[in-house]
């Protein structure tokens, strides 16, 4: 399926169950949120989309804890549960979802490559945490769009639990 039609399918979803969408974006920038609200009638189910793209704004906006981030990095699985956790209290939405990684061209190492990028989704009743690792060798652009189109799937199974 094109991921117009993807992004169709999952937005009318959640219109008809009135389910409320949040969104916390770091390595994504923003191309979530657009994604979801380019579809006409996006004020049925998107409440708000933040870019927490420095340290700074995980920790004064996400209220990621600064200690989390020191321990484990602004790309990691920690971060990123924080980060929807928080989201999910200040938003008040049905489903909240976070994103944070390496998109690249720089910024990889050993331990976390360019293509690391763990996606976060939450909802009172669970939350889970996924951790993709994309082909380093894809451009940033590559990297973001696999991201994007990983994470209309999760939110498309995380529905079935609400």
């Amino acid at each position: 399926m094109h991921l117009n039609n993807k992004l169709k399918n999952i937005t009318t979803i959640l219109k008809k169950n009135k389910i409320k969408i949040s969104v916390a974006e770091s390595c994504t920038g923003g191309l979530i949120s657009y994604s979801l609200t380019k579809i006409p009638g996006a004020s049925k189910y998107f409440e708000m989309g933040a870019v927490s793209y420095s340290n700074k704004s995980k920790i004064n906006f996400l209220k990621v804890k600064q200690k989390t981030l020191t321990r484990y990095g602004a790309a990691s699985a920690e971060t990123c549960k924080e980060m929807c956790i928080n989201l999910l209290k200040i938003s008040k939405t049905n489903i909240a979802i976070s994103v944070t990684g390496i998109a690249g061209p720089d910024g990889g190492t050993k331990k976390k490559p360019i293509g690391l990028v763990y996606i976060g989704i939450c909802s009172k009743k669970k939350i889970e945490v996924t951790k993709f690792n994309f082909n380093k060798k894809l451009s940033r652009t590559i990297i973001q769009n696999k991201t994007l189109v990983e994470t209309i799937k999760l939110i498309k199974n995380h529905i079935k639990i609400l």
